[in-house]
């Protein structure tokens, strides 16, 4: 995950900004340094011309600094102590220059290992973080991270806080935007009240570069750090256009369970057993959609005013189930290149290009497939306990429908 293979990435995928992360770690920074430098606008691209990617994959493909700009950003994991329980949350930081990141850097070294991990651990609670980030450099931006999942988030299960006061009490108010994580998408998000007024983002986190761009947020505003900024205060839908969403329950912690008895269920289900293992008696892993279901206050919110969200299997899940592969096989990448070199960028593929344009390429399953992710007719497995949901756009229930779509083609 060096800076020139996210470039060719993030253009496959049709991502025109991203986040650099781990700009903690020192040699990360140093290699950041030497390969790009500010833009102008608060945001940073490739000193020179990216070079010719040697991957296969990337065969014709080429990348200029004006393709792909960055932004400053870092994942920091805080573990403490706080009203008699161990907290453990993870936050983002963005940046607007390397002048900050130094700053930051500097009083963090004092705190933790900076250098253990791209994204340290930090003994420190999250409220004097943040303060200390006022204080030193405040045009940084303090995120918390896919607030719902169990471990290591500002609403877990396991560690978290029932409301936002409780974690950051009077830095409350340094606090804008709010990530969802792939476990959780807005509409289960819009169901309390106190996050109404936050920004709900959607990132990627993704941990290959294949992985990037699984959750985006698309905007129509300056293309500037201000601007980003200020589209993300503002939570207008004219200039935040909209979130891409994984289909919540195919992230790891929709649902209930306990992955090494193979029990997977539902909150309802997991409150008949007092929230224990129906086969081993041991606690449950409680899932995102059975903690919103704690927290609520209300049973629904309808979308007006707010910004939407598009609901997305990546290209690569649709054209491997099409085709009967793993996602991850080179007969699937070939596949799913033909599909970006045709049409420009995975986003364009899965949103924009009409179905009959997408049937030109061959297998004609892949175009029905997406036909039917978007129009929502998806079945899926809810992931739990550190296990990924399982998305099936076909089956015996599709057959006809499917027929009827290659028909038309």
């Amino acid at each position: 995950m060096v800076l020139d293979t996210l470039a060719y990435w993030a253009k496959a995928k049709g991502i025109r900004l991203l986040a650099t992360g781990d700009f903690t770690h020192p040699e990360w920074l140093f290699l950041m340094k030497e390969k790009l430098k500010p833009s102008g606008n608060g945001f940073f691209e490739f000193r020179t011309n990216i070079q010719p990617s040697g991957d296969p994959l990337f065969r014709g493909m080429s990348v200029s600094p004006q393709d792909v700009s960055f932004i400053l950003s870092t994942e920091l994991s805080f573990i403490y102590s706080k009203g008699g329980k161990v907290r453990k949350i993870h936050v983002m930081l963005l940046a607007p220059d390397f002048e900050s990141v130094e700053r930051i850097n500097g009083r963090l070294e004092g705190i933790g290992n900076l250098r253990s991990d791209g994204r340290p651990i930090l003994g420190l609670d999250v409220r004097l973080f943040c303060r200390m980030v006022a204080e030193t450099c405040p045009r940084c931006v303090v995120i918390p991270s896919h607030i719902w999942t169990p471990w290591f988030s500002l609403f877990g299960a396991n560690s978290g806080f029932d409301a936002i006061e409780e974690c950051f009490e009077e830095m409350t108010p340094m606090i804008f935007a709010l990530e969802t994580g792939l476990s959780s998408d807005p509409a289960m998000n819009w169901r309390l009240s106190a996050l109404d007024r936050f920004a709900l983002v959607s990132n990627s986190d993704a941990h290959s570069p294949s992985r990037i761009g699984r959750e985006a947020n698309v905007f129509d505003t300056e293309f500037s750090y201000r601007g980003l900024m200020d589209a993300l205060r503002a939570r207008d839908p004219s200039r935040f256009l909209y979130t891409i969403e994984f289909f919540p329950e195919e992230g790891k912690y929709h649902y209930d369970g306990h992955c090494k008895c193979g029990v997977v269920l539902s909150p309802r289900e997991s409150l008949k057993s007092n929230d224990l293992c129906p086969k081993c008696g041991k606690r449950l892993t409680i899932g995102v959609l059975h903690r919103v279901e704690e927290l609520a206050d209300r049973e629904s919110a309808d979308g007006a005013g707010r910004i939407p969200f598009k609901s997305l299997v990546p290209l690569n899940e649709i054209v491997a189930e099409a085709v009967g592969k793993t996602p991850d096989s080179q007969g699937v990448w070939d596949l799913y290149f033909k599909f970006i070199r045709e049409f420009g960028d995975e986003f364009s593929v899965l949103v924009d290009v009409p179905i009959p344009e997408l049937a030109r390429v061959s297998p004609d399953k892949v175009s029905a497939g997406i036909d039917r992710m978007r129009r929502g007719l998806v079945r899926i497995v809810p992931g739990h306990d550190g296990e990924y949901g399982l998305i099936h756009l076909f089956g015996q229930d599709a057959a006809e429908d499917l027929a009827a779509q290659l028909t038309l083609f």
